[in-house]
């Protein structure tokens, strides 16, 4: 069993920046590829990035590439989403999640066993 939990959410400007965490309980946090998804509100869940468990291979959505960093740190059992130059259209709910996952299906939901609560994101113009 792994449990997630995420900090860093937060209000900012557009053109801001954040820094997720998503922080697992558990001795077993190397073998899990970890990913990002958000949820705005009334919209569906989508990915936004990935990284394989040793961090060798990342995956990100068109819409956040070159502005979204993802990195891991297997001592500290923490994963974290740089977000970089901010929009408006990239408030939402972020959670992250862990799975036993190749790097074909990085981008996949239902590769991804366990689940944060979530953190809220918010960007103003």
């Amino acid at each position: 069993q792994v449990q997630l939990v995420e900090s860093g959410g937060g209000l900012v400007q557009a053109g801001g920046s954040l820094r997720l965490s998503c922080t697992a309980s558990g001795r077993t946090f190397s073998r899990y590829a970890m990913g990002w998804f958000r949820q705005a509100s009334g919209k569906e869940r989508e990915f936004v990035s990935a990284i394989t468990w040793n961090g060798g291979r990342t995956a990100y959505a068109d819409s956040v590439k070159g502005r979204f960093t993802i990195s891991r740190d297997n001592v500290k059992n923490t994963v974290y989403l740089q977000m970089n130059s901010l929009k408006p259209e990239d408030t939402a709910v972020y959670s992250c999640a862990a799975g036993i996952a190749g790097t074909s299906v990085l981008a996949t939901a239902n590769v991804y066993d366990y689940w944060g609560q979530g953190t809220q994101v918010t960007v103003s113009s």
